[in-house]
């Protein structure tokens, strides 16, 4: 099974990397043209917006409640049971997304006062942000169903078209901003149209993968004779749905909290912010999110066949492969900040300002990276048990800490403040999950964690050390050619990695160490 688990994360992993590393292609871009100045501030809230309601609606909340019981339905009940449950959650859901569509393009200029306060007092800033939301937000209701049809095709064990979906994403905002923006006179604008044409063309992706799988159902709203079964099932889904909204999206709404309150900064604040948060998001992403993405159907199907053993050690299996990766990206990030942000971000009209300002928050942002990817697996272990209430509790908690650090470090550290207060939440967030579970006895640690962890801290530590002697003063950075920056940085990662592993292979942790047992029940 370990090696069935390890190939879908690799699957999943090297298709967002590939998504990642044209989201990097696009993050230049805009840096390029945009730079850190207004403009790149108003299509950052207005891109930011949608996404929190998108994460709400379709790729967090929905998704967390409908592959547990979707799995159900695909081990449990009949094929004619299933497609009913389909045909009636896909109609209902569709129904709920025109509705709230539309009610943000109609309150587009309340959302913007109240998610980007700061604009307000900016009439030309402020209508701009509306506009730009106004053609964003229907984005909304086409990703939902992107999410949907991605969790169908995940639990059918096809990992890589939902993974390989972003990039189309991608794509579009590059085109949008390569030859949109020069023959539009308000480049947030042409990017905006460039973000409802990708959610188009990402749901239009998928549909001949789910017709392979026999997943192309016509949707309906009514019950019809014979629905008993399906409508039960969509009725789990939303129950679970609801609470699931705070438990999944509680990283969004920390990053909602920090656009807010960035809005009052100085102009410039939110870009640092996105910026940095994309690049501490690269491995997130590559890894994190796969690593999620992958253990949720198959931590449904071990609660459904009732394998609590083998669910535990899945759980603790993700926990490791967490640490062995996460800990030293994390003291990478920190320590090469500045000349990742140089490298990447500087050139154009992104001022040697706007890096020491983005290179602060990414070091605040990345003391987090093991807490928030933890997040993403402990998470469903909660809900593929079909618990969304106890995650929700947690997430509540957790904001309101983010929302108290937030205002306790806003005011001397500013911008950083804010991002260092999403860490607390973060670190807060995982810690809370984690107890719980092994509270429930649903998490048992697997023999070896203290030899492993310090192994990994120490590895850790080597490779930050090593990184630090070689990269010399950060400043100077910024005096070479953006090809000299780009080698030396790649030289430095790849030192980086051999001397990480390296140092791990002396200290004996070797791949078979990671290997997860076969599952008892198979």
């Amino acid at each position: 099974m370990s090696s069935k688990l390890i190939k879908s994360v690799s699957v999943v992993g090297a298709m967002t990397l590939v998504s990642r590393m044209t989201g990097l292609i696009r993050d230049v871009i805009f840096a390029n043209i945009l730079g850190d100045k207004a403009a790149a501030d108003i299509f950052f809230v207005a891109f930011r917006i949608p996404n929190f309601f998108r994460r709400i609606s379709g790729e967090g909340a929905f998704s967390a409640a409908f592959v547990p019981v979707f799995t159900d339905y695909r081990l449990n009940n009949t094929e004619s049971d299933t497609n009913r449950f389909l045909q009636i959650l896909i109609g209902r859901f569709g129904l709920i997304l025109l509705v709230v569509s539309a009610l943000g393009v109609i309150f587009a200029h309340g959302l913007v006062a109240v998610l980007a306060a700061g604009f307000v007092d900016q009439p030309e800033k402020f209508n701009l942000a509306v506009q730009a939301t106004r053609i964003t937000f229907p984005y909304v209701f086409f990703i939902s169903f992107v999410a949907m049809a991605g969790g169908m095709l995940n639990t059918c064990g096809r990992f890589a078209v939902p993974a390989a979906t972003p990039i189309l994403l991608n794509i579009c905002l590059i085109f949008a901003a390569l030859v949109l923006v020069p023959m539009v006179n308000d480049s947030p604008i042409a990017l905006s149209f460039g973000v409802l044409a990708a959610g188009l063309i990402q749901l239009l992706f998928q549909l001949p993968f789910l017709k392979k799988e026999k997943l192309t159902i016509k949707p309906r709203i009514i019950k019809r004779a014979g629905d008993e079964i399906g409508v039960a099932g969509v009725k789990r889904v939303f129950r679970l749905t609801l609470p699931a909204i705070f438990g999944v999206s509680v990283a969004q709404l920390n990053m909602i909290v920090n656009m807010v309150l960035a809005s009052y900064l100085v102009t410039g604040s939110i870009s640092w912010l996105y910026y940095s948060d994309r690049l501490m998001e690269f491995p997130v992403g590559v890894f994190g999110i796969a690593l999620g993405t992958v253990l949720l159907p198959d931590l449904s199907r071990k609660h459904a066949m009732r394998a609590a053993i083998d669910f535990s050690k899945t759980l603790d299996w993700g926990l490791r492969w967490i640490c062995l990766v996460c800990v030293p990206a994390s003291a990478g990030l920190i320590v090469l900040a500045k000349p990742m942000v140089a490298t990447i971000y500087y050139h154009g009209d992104f001022t040697a300002n706007g890096v020491d300002m983005t290179a602060a928050s990414l070091v605040a942002y990345s003391i987090g990276l093991t807490a928030i990817v933890m997040v993403k697996v402990l998470a469903p272990g909660f809900y593929a048990r079909e618990n969304t209430k106890t995650p929700v509790r947690i997430a509540m908690i957790s904001m309101a800490i983010n929302i108290v650090f937030c205002l306790l470090l806003i005011t001397s550290l500013k911008h950083v403040g804010l991002a260092l207060a999403t860490t607390i939440s973060a670190i807060c967030n995982a810690a809370m999950l984690h107890v719980v579970l092994r509270r429930e006895k649903v998490l048992m640690a697997e023999p070896g964690w203290p030899m492993f962890l310090l192994k990994v801290l120490s590895g850790s530590s080597i490779m930050a050390a090593a990184l630090w002697w070689f990269m010399g003063d950060g400043g100077a950075w910024l005096e070479i050619s953006i090809w000299s920056r780009a080698l030396k940085l790649s030289l430095l990662l790849l030192l980086g990695a051999a001397v990480y592993f390296g140092s791990l292979f002396l200290m004996g942790i070797k791949p078979r160490n990671l290997w997860l047992a076969k599952d008892t029940n198979q």
